[in-house]
């Protein structure tokens, strides 16, 4: 069993990645059960700000670290809310208060097409010179209405036109088949197997 840092402390994050990565022999310890803080993510890109939560979390650990970061992007928003989509309604981050914010700023946009993005980056060390980056997106459309009680974050009202459903509505083995965590994961697996 690989022991593996997770550096984040988002219960449904780590729900997916404990459950995406037991079938190849990871143990995932949320960096919170080690007692590391959360990082500083001060970038304006998931990937920068990926690698400095999986330096941060393998200099607090010793462990080889994993890090997210993630978040869905309005195109008639410009990309918002990006980078901030965890916090995007302000301190402390919620769910239902970042949904309405942003349903609230695409209220008058006649396109309401949207992707999810997830930055993942592995690191063996923290000053690994050669990390690990992947990064994938996950295209669909944002609803009013929020249906669905699986999933997290905007998942209720990230609407799946080819499916009919929302990432909510997913059962979660078909999200992480599909979503952009998924992806990304399935990516630096392959990659993984590649620099064995």
């Amino acid at each position: 069993m690989h022991k593996l840092v997770l550096a984040s402390n988002n219960a449904g994050k780590v729900k997916e990645f404990q459950a995406l990565l037991a079938p190849l022999n990871f143990e995932v310890i949320p960096q919170g059960v080690l007692g590391i803080p959360a990082a500083e993510e001060p970038h304006h890109t998931f990937v920068e700000n990926a690698l400095a939560k999986a330096r941060h979390a393998s200099s607090a650990s010793g462990l080889p670290a994993l890090a997210d970061d993630s978040g869905i992007c309005a195109h008639a928003l410009d990309g918002r809310p990006g980078v901030h989509s965890a916090r995007y309604a302000g301190e402390p981050a919620n769910d239902l208060a970042n949904n309405r914010k942003l349903i609230s700023e695409l209220n008058n946009q006649s396109d309401r097409s949207a992707h999810y993005v997830c930055a993942l980056v592995l690191v063996n060390s923290a000053d690994d010179p050669n990390p690990m980056i992947v990064e994938s997106s996950w295209y669909g459309v944002i609803v009013d209405e929020a249906k669905g009680t699986n999933g997290f974050g905007y998942d209720p009202h990230f609407f799946l036109p080819e499916l009919n459903l929302t990432a909510a509505e997913l059962d979660p083995a078909q999200k992480n088949s599909i979503s952009h965590r998924g992806q990304a994961l399935r990516e630096l697996m392959s990659q993984l197997q590649t620099r064995v």
